[in-house]
Order: structure tokens, then C-alpha cells, then sequence
């Protein structure tokens, strides 16, 4: 599947969001139960949370009333697939916690499900910085997190149930992930968080834009309420900084040593002026055609690179070209009898199966053959490729006979 900014934000345009709240204030965008249903399911959620080997006590963790469970409390020791030991969640240990409140947390999702996928490009396709997502499971009346501020942008997907989110009018002013800013106690943030400015009961559907800094926090108003954080980091000018420390490295000045200082005036007046020197040469680099070449490369490059795996294509084995489709939850197949096809007998068309023979209408007889020259198929293809036929139908025939083997 595929959206793009104007999808999220809608009916908000993008045009009216970069010049009314990118970066300046909060935004709560209305939607319906349909408009982020393809993101996240609970069928999903735990399919994903059943894949075992993807979660530790980092990936997956448990809130509990803005205290951490310590992960000795809901998991066991295990082995990763690497052969080192881990903590791994337990079903039985967490279902025990969730039953007392617990909040879930799942960890950088942004790549897990093709509606999670669809969203973080969206973001970054917009240039808006490099997107990570956090899934949050609450329930009604347990609060996870006290109010706080995050280093980066918030963009709250609402999959699931209802939430009631506290903004404040208090403002960081541009923190980063850094211990000077993450160190700060819940004291200070309950005196900088300032007075209530909204609280907003965010419904299934509904979109939630927080600027990097901005307090807030949150409770779950239905019996159960999923959303999806995508923190979205955009470029900052430290990056810069660190572009200029790696073309000061080409530079014969800042290798120079600085003025040894005795404590006399013309040290100190020597070490002043190489500071000087150095910060023009500093201002001079900055106006560099090829720094700034490889700056604006970087900022508009400044994303995750996920998805574009095709191995068979790879090899020539498949068809590159086809239009991608989202196959969702729709049963898929895969071909048990590599190289049969349908085949014309005066008026009819028939296909040798392991039961028997098949009898085929033309329009089936063409669409077997479309779907009998892949290694699988979803329902959701063959619908999209063959819209004239009863795509559920056919499959249904030919896994009957044994022509096709259900996944």
C-alpha cells in the first residue's frame, strides 16, 4: 500500500500545515474509523507479537502507572538467533501484567506491516527527517507516562479505541536525544509544562501532531486504545558541525596546535586571535559550493532506507515491472504443481490436477494461467488482475484439486 502526506493530514492540506503548525503549534485532525484502518490491527498486533525471536526486553517493554516493569518481571532468559543470551518477553508473563494495567510498548515498527511502512514514507517522502514508530497499548484509566516532552516531532496515528491527550502550553525549546536533556527529573517537568492548553479526546481515525518539545501526556478513555507514535527526526544543524569537523581534517589551520598559554596578555591575546582566525575560516567553509553541495544532499536525503526486496526478480524470475499490490489480510496460495497449465480441448478448456481434470471458462482458463506462472499468489493479486472473475471461487477450485496449497 502507498499514502502520502495529504492522506495523514486530511482534510488539513499540506500547504496549510507547513505555514500554520509545522514546528509553531499542536494539531488534532478528525478522521474516521477507515482512515487508518489498513495501518495497525489487533489481528496484527499480535501476529507480530507472536514472531518470537523480534522482541527483547528492549523492543517490547511494560509501563505500569509511569514506572517501567523490569523485564526479569515479564521475561525469561533465551538465546537470540545471534547465539547470545537475551531476555525474551513471555506470553503468560506479560498477559499477567496486561491483566493488572500494564501498558505495551513496541519498539521501532516502522517496517513491520506494509500500513506501518506506508505511513513512515509518507513522512519522510515529505522531507520531513527520518521516521521510527513506537506502538502504545493502554487501557482505560492506566495512565503509562507522566507528562513530557519528546526530542523529536510526534505524529499520533489513533488505530484503535479513544485517548485522551493533555497538551500544555509549556515548550521545550528544541531538545535532542542527549543525557543534558533526557536527564531531566519529572519535578522539572511538572513546573515547565506550564497551564493546560487542550485536552483532546482522540478517536479512532484521528491524527495528532506534536512539535519536537511540546509537553504532554495521555490516558486511554475506551476499555482498550492502540496508537502508533512516528517520531519524526528532522536534520538539525549540529549534522552541519559535524560535516565541518570532517572537512576541517583536510585543513592545515585547525591541525595547527593552539598558543601555549603562560598567563601573560600576548598569550592570551594570541590565543584569541587563532580562535577568530579559525572561526572565519570556520564561516568561509560554510560558504563552500561543495559543502553546501553535500549538505543540501543530506538534508534531502535524510530518511531510512526500507523495502525494495525482490529476490526472485533479482534473478530474472519474476516480474519486476508488476504493479505492487496490498495484499492486507487476503488468503494467499502457493502453486503446488510447478509447470501445469490449462489447456484447450475443442471448446473447453481444462487443467490436470492431482484429483482429476478440471473443466475451465475461458476467463478462468486465463487467469489460472496468469496465477500457475508465479510461485504464489494472493487473492487480492488475482483480483486486481483479473477483476472479471470470481477471484475467491477459483482459488477455492484449485486448491480443492490440489492445485494450489493455502499459506
Amino acid at each position: 500500500m502507498s499514502m502520502t502526506l495529504a492522506d495523514i493530514l486530511a482534510p488539513i492540506t499540506p500547504e496549510q500545515f507547513f505555514a500554520e503548525y509545522y514546528d509553531k503549534q499542536p494539531l488534532h485532525v478528525p478522521g474516521g474509523a477507515a482512515k487508518f484502518a489498513s495501518v495497525l490491527s489487533w489481528r496484527q498486533i499480535n501476529r507480530l507479537l507472536d514472531q518470537t525471536h523480534i522482541w527483547s526486553s528492549q523492543s517490547l517493554k511494560l509501563v505500569r502507572e509511569g514506572v517501567a516493569v523490569p523485564a526479569e518481571q515479564y521475561c525469561t532468559r533465551n538465546t537470540s538467533r545471534d547465539g547470545a543470551p537475551i531476555l525474551q518477553p513471555d506470553a503468560g508473563l506479560v498477559s499477567q501484567w496486561i491483566s493488572r494495567g500494564a501498558s505495551v510498548v513496541m519498539n521501532d515498527v516502522d517496517s513491520l506491516t506494509p500500513g506501518l511502512t506506508a505511513v513512515s514514507a509518507a513522512l519522510e517522502g515529505a522531507g520531513l527527517g527520518k521516521a521510527q514508530a513506537n506502538v502504545y497499548i493502554s487501557w482505560q484509566s492506566h495512565k503509562a507516562f507522566h507528562s513530557h516532552f519528546d526530542t523529536h516531532d510526534v505524529w499520533a496515528v489513533q488505530v484503535e479505541g479513544e485517548k485522551y491527550w493533555n497538551v500544555w502550553e509549556g515548550r521545550a525549546e528544541w531538545p535532542i536525544a542527549h543525557p543534558v536533556f533526557k536527564g531531566l527529573g519529572q519535578e522539572h517537568h511538572d513546573r515547565a509544562k506550564g497551564k493546560l492548553r487542550g485536552k483532546i479526546l482522540v478517536k479512532t481515525g484521528d491524527l495528532l501532531y506534536l512539535p519536537r518539545g511540546w509537553y504532554h501526556d495521555a490516558l486511554a478513555e475506551a476499555p482498550a486504545s492502540v496508537h502508533i507514535a512516528f517520531g519524526v527526526h528532522a536534520p538539525l544543524g549540529m549534522d552541519l558541525v559535524n560535516m565541518l569537523l570532517e572537512r576541517v581534517l583536510y585543513d592545515t589551520a585547525f591541525r595547527q596546535p593552539l598558543p601555549r598559554q603562560d598567563g601573560t596578555a600576548a598569550a592570551r591575546f594570541a590565543l584569541t586571535s587563532r580562535a577568530a582566525q579559525l572561526g572565519q575560516r570556520l564561516s568561509e567553509l560554510t560558504r563552500d559550493p561543495k559543502v553546501m553541495e553535500v549538505l543540501a544532499k543530506f538534508v534531502a536525503d535524510y530518511r531510512y532506507n526500507r523495502g525494495g526486496n525482490d529476490l526472485l526478480a533479482a534473478r530474472g524470475l519474476s516480474d519486476s515491472s508488476a504493479p505492487a499490490v496490498d495484499v492486507g489480510e487476503s488468503a494467499t496460495f502457493r502453486i503446488a504443481t510447478p509447470g501445469a497449465k490449462p489447456v484447450r480441448r475443442g471448446a473447453e478448456w481444462q487443467l490436470k490436477a492431482p484429483s482429476g481434470t478440471l473443466s475451465l471458462v475461458p476467463a478462468e482458463a486465463e487467469a489460472a494461467s496468469w496465477l500457475l506462472a508465479r510461485t504464489d499468489v494472493a487473492e487480492a493479486e488475482l483480483r486486481a488482475a483479473h477483476p472479471a472473475i470470481d477471484a475467491t471461487g477459483l482459488l477455492a477450485k484449485l486448491a480443492d484439486a490440489g492445485v494450489l496449497a493455502p499459506t
